[in-house]
């Protein structure tokens, strides 16, 4: 660990984790799985997207998209829409269902965080989240995949 890189590897490892650790990510009762919390994220925040959009958004195959979709669809979480610019491939829009489940996932995503952060000066608490920001930025960047803030 000479390296500040090296610290920050380290660290990311135990980021993830710890939030591979939650009721989220271990799939329990009630709980939306990771993939389910990040794709419902996106459309949240960028509105209705087709296959095509998710593909080039987050780099995965059609395939694999198809079959998560296909159980958020089962699971009541997402709807298919026609393309309101008219394009023949259908979009996928969350529901009430899935905007509520997101909205309860979150809050409880962000009062644990402030649990963590409890002892943080809200100085501290904004400068912590502006070198998140920046940092999944630049990733975002190389990769040429830039996530819609809202």
């Amino acid at each position: 660990m000479d390296k500040p890189t090296h610290l920050i590897e380290f660290e990311t490892m135990l980021l993830s984790r710890h939030t591979n650790m939650s009721a989220r990510s271990r799939g329990e009762e009630g709980h939306l799985d990771t993939t389910s919390y990040v794709l419902l994220s996106r459309i949240s925040v960028e509105g209705p997207m087709s296959i095509r959009q998710l593909s080039e958004a987050f780099g995965l195959d059609a395939s694999t998209l198809n079959r998560k979709t296909a159980a958020m669809l089962a699971d009541g979480l997402l709807e298919r829409i026609p393309d309101s610019d008219g394009g023949i491939a259908r979009k996928f829009r969350i529901t009430e269902e899935g905007q509520r489940r997101l909205s309860s996932e979150r809050d409880e995503m962000v009062g644990g965080l402030e649990k963590v952060l409890a002892d943080w000066t809200p100085g501290e608490v904004a400068a912590f989240a502006a070198m998140l920001q920046r940092f999944n930025t630049a990733i975002e960047d190389l990769a040429g995949r830039p996530w819609p803030r809202p």
